[in-house]
């Protein structure tokens, strides 16, 4: 996979690996990153062969956020934010595709992940981090406010009391009271984090895909819904897996006493192929 001048892409065994690649600005968001990370994300989501999605960064740190030195040019320079940026942000497009991705997006923050990389990596569904990894809301040591959707998904998983408290304060948090507070889901030894991220992954890509995308459409709605609205989501939910070829199997396996064969190991003659490339 090429054609990306600030992110590598490789697809194996059903996982789409991104890797944040300007490890000279600790994969700060400048240049071309937000709009290849978008792309990626996108036709990674539209892939068939692809299950799942592993977002991490290249060299020493998972994400360093807003590229601050070519901020701080632009400022010193006189020049404000272009309209584009104003209207259609790209970290929006960036943050929505990886929120509205049909499939399981797991972020393996491998070292630094501050203010909007510490969100970036918020806006995955599934945080495992090394222990190197430190995460900031550092907007408030440059005198700015959270963005990359971190004021809708750090109160989401910290409470809003400690998003204030760690938007107020841009506090570095280290990787075992990030799994404390309920930031990440795993810690894992900082030589093993790709390791550790691709088994979680292949777990992932071997599960049913049709159970695993609704899942995430219906617990990543279910903040907004009333408990009817949520009953009547699986009822639709449910629906969608029965008609899928994963419930025969499933069934099949019961039946014979054995372990089921889903996702990129299985055999889907009738599934479309798609290549991302």
């Amino acid at each position: 996979m090429t054609g990306y001048k600030c992110l590598l892409c490789e697809v194996k065994d059903g996982i789409a690996t991104l890797t944040l690649n300007r490890p000279e600005r600790l994969n700060a968001l400048g240049d071309t990153l937000r709009d290849d990370l978008q792309n990626a994300v996108e036709r990674a989501s539209e892939d068939a062969d692809v299950r799942v999605i592993v977002v991490t960064g290249a060299g020493k740190g998972f994400c360093a956020g807003g590229d601050v030195k070519a901020m701080n040019e632009r400022k010193e320079q006189g020049g404000g934010r272009p309209l584009e940026e104003k209207v259609a942000p790209g970290r929006d497009r960036t943050v929505l595709a990886l929120r509205d991705a049909p499939k399981p997006v797991i972020a393996a923050v491998n070292g630094a992940a501050a203010g909007a990389g510490m969100n970036l990596a918020l806006a995955c569904d599934i945080r495992l981090a090394s222990t190197a990894a430190k995460f900031a809301q550092a907007f408030v040591r440059r005198g700015l406010h959270p963005d990359w959707g971190g004021t809708y998904f750090l109160p989401r998983l910290v409470g809003e009391a400690k998003a204030k408290e760690l938007c107020w304060l841009g506090d570095v948090v280290e990787a075992g009271e990030a799994l404390r507070i309920g930031l990440v889901q795993r810690v894992v030894p900082h030589e093993a984090t790709m390791d550790e991220a691709l088994a979680l992954a292949r777990r992932l890509a071997q599960a049913p895909a049709t159970s695993v995308r609704e899942v995430k459409g219906t617990l990543g709605a279910s903040w907004t819904r009333t408990l009817e609205a949520c009953i009547a989501a699986e009822v639709d939910a449910q629906q969608a897996c029965w008609e899928s070829p994963d419930v025969r199997e499933g069934l099949d396996a019961f039946v014979a006493k054995r372990a089921p064969v889903f996702g990129a190991s299985a055999r889907e003659a009738d599934r479309p192929t798609g290549r991302f490339e």
